[in-house]
């Protein structure tokens, strides 16, 4: 079997992490978030539970001292995450849910800074001042003033607290035991599922669950398998051949692909200021690469 190149691998796992908000917008009116949130994490711990579960009882020793604090890993950056996402894609567009999540390295970069006190070189504060203003653009769907006056949509509102969910667990990521990547994996989607059944048990609670019709099942299905399963186990795989600085870079391709997606699929509009958002969220992050990779010369 031919070897797969290594950026091939990185772009597939962009696209597909890409899709997971177009599926999220298709998802909207077709299947109630938190309906969603649980469809996807029982399915994906279902599948992934025959490959791991041997990993984990070898890992069970490591596991079982740490276990509350892997629960709450999956609680906050699998479960909480992608309620708030899919949530969000009921009031904004799937180009700015992209674009907005680009936000994520900016988030784990002011953390580490402030908790760890990690070395800054100059070109980060660039790069990542430049994503800002492009994430800024986005929320603000390219009239600043609205920041200003907090007139802000819901949507992207939710979407940036999203993105503070994420940039924690990934800092939080840091001091979990060294324990094989499918214990990992299936110890927080399991979490996830708990705080999953919470959240819809809620959301019928309050009677707001839409079960899925053909659209919101196939939308359902495309988040377990494809951003769940497949990106994850591929990204692995990236890390594995060329490391993690290199292949962190592939995920600037998330909003661009989103971008073209969101048009091409759901038939969004690109803007003028999605082009620049973008134009600044890529190149900061870029510069922010080469200042890490500079200080750590």
């Amino acid at each position: 079997m031919p070897r797969v190149h290594p950026y091939v691998i990185l772009t597939t796992v962009a696209l597909l992490w890409a899709g997971n908000a177009i599926a999220g917008k298709m998802a909207a009116g077709h299947i109630s978030p938190m309906l969603l949130t649980l469809v996807r994490w029982f399915l994906a711990t279902l599948i992934v539970a025959p490959f791991a579960l041997p990993h984990v009882r070898r890992d069970w020793p490591l596991i079982r001292p740490r276990l509350v604090y892997l629960s709450l890993l999956g609680a906050v950056g699998f479960a909480s995450f992608n309620a708030i996402f899919y949530l969000a894609a009921n009031f904004t567009t799937a180009i700015n849910i992209t674009i907005e999540q680009s936000a994520m390295p900016l988030v784990v970069f002011l953390a580490n800074f402030v908790l760890f006190r990690t070395r800054v070189a100059w070109l980060q504060i660039v790069g990542f001042a430049v994503t800002l203003v492009g994430v800024a653009v986005t929320t603000a769907n390219g009239d600043l003033t609205t920041l200003l006056s907090l007139d802000l949509n819901r949507g992207d509102a939710l979407m940036m607290l999203a993105v503070l969910f994420y940039g924690g667990y990934t800092v939080a990521l840091r001091f979990k035991p060294p324990i094989h990547w499918l214990s990992t994996i299936f110890v927080l989607s399991f979490a996830s599922l708990a705080i999953s059944i919470v959240f819809a048990g809620i959301e019928f609670a309050l009677g707001l669950t839409r079960p899925p019709d053909l659209q919101g099942a196939a939308a359902a299905l495309y988040t377990v398998v494809f951003p769940s399963l497949i990106a994850q186990s591929l990204y692995i795989r990236g890390v594995e051949m060329i490391g993690p600085n290199r292949a962190n870079l592939f995920i600037n391709l998330v909003p661009v692909f989103g971008a073209l997606l969101a048009v091409v699929i759901v038939g969004e509009v690109l803007h003028p200021f999605h082009i620049v958002a973008l134009a600044c969220v890529l190149g900061g992050i870029t510069l922010a690469e080469r200042g890490a990779r500079r200080g750590l010369a």
